[in-house]
């Protein structure tokens, strides 16, 4: 979160700096088109996530843990860990392809890939009953608490949650408002919405069994999100996001156990940064 404040500060700086020194009213030879364009982007995020209600099902079980806590785990900032090709995607990353089907409208699909971690030792409350034999957590809740030590629940989406995901997006130049004209550098606003499903690889231990780490279609989501977009020499640019979005996923594979699953939902938030460009290719 602090490299993305300052992120922000830098821009914030940039924009005033151009402000005092340069203006141009020449505005028809400055304008740019995007119509037809292809834009890409890659960049990095930093997430936190609403409480979850988490049901657990399986043959000898069935029981709700409420008002679950959990956490991103964004990689400390190093230069290898964030633009290393063999670490590239260790970090929490975006990455997008899109279109500018029209002047002010962009189709695009990406994969917002954020990591979930439930915070361990946490007490919760527990609906259901357990019983799959050799356990102290064996018996019927009703409320009653427990504390997710590792011998009861480690859960996590951590390679990683993958929000696969298709937006529609509007995008405007707002170098008026500033006052501004420049030839190669332009200010804009990026607003819109997104659906798409989650992949995620989750790491589950449950009641001691087998742990079971794989990838899995779970379920699906929608986001909204509005950035700030600046563009230099009229095809590279670096974006600052902020995104809010709702994940449902009702089939979370939790062992090799066909039987076995978890389900549950909750809201998400998140701030990007984001570096790429935008070229006409035919």
């Amino acid at each position: 979160m602090k490299i993305y404040n300052l992120f922000l500060i830098a821009l914030l700086f940039s924009f005033s700096t151009i402000v005092g020194q340069q203006k141009n009213t020449n505005s028809k030879n400055n304008k740019v088109t995007n119509k037809g364009k292809f834009f890409a982007y890659w960049g990095w995020n930093w997430a936190s996530y609403s409480d979850s209600d988490i049901r657990f099902k399986g043959e000898n079980y069935d029981f709700t843990l409420s008002d679950v806590k959990a956490r991103d785990t964004p990689s400390d900032f190093t230069f290898s860990k964030y633009f290393g090709i063999t670490n590239i995607t260790k970090p929490q990353t975006n990455f997008r392809l899109g279109y500018f089907f029209k002047e002010n409208y962009t189709i695009s699909v990406g994969v917002d890939h954020m990591k979930y971690v439930v915070i361990n030792n946490q007490f919760v409350d527990v609906n259901g009953n357990i019983n799959v034999g050799n356990t102290k957590y064996d018996g019927i809740y009703t409320g009653q608490q427990v504390q997710l030590a590792e011998d009861f629940l480690q859960l996590e989406h951590t390679d990683g949650l993958n929000y696969i995901n298709v937006e529609l997006k509007r995008f405007d130049n707002i170098d008026h408002w500033f006052g501004l004209d420049l030839k190669n550098l332009q200010i804009n606003l990026t607003e819109g919405f997104g659906a798409g499903i989650l992949f995620p690889k989750t790491d589950t231990t449950l009641l001691g069994m087998e742990r079971h780490d794989d990838y899995h279609i779970s379920g699906w989501g929608v986001s909204a999100g509005v950035g700030l977009n600046i563009t230099f020499l009229k095809h590279f640019f670096i974006q600052a996001d902020y995104k809010i979005g709702y994940i449902d996923m009702p089939n979370v594979k939790t062992s090799l156990n066909p039987l076995d699953s978890a389900s549950q939902s909750f809201v998400f938030f998140q701030n990007n940064i984001l570096i790429g460009g935008r070229f006409r290719l035919f």
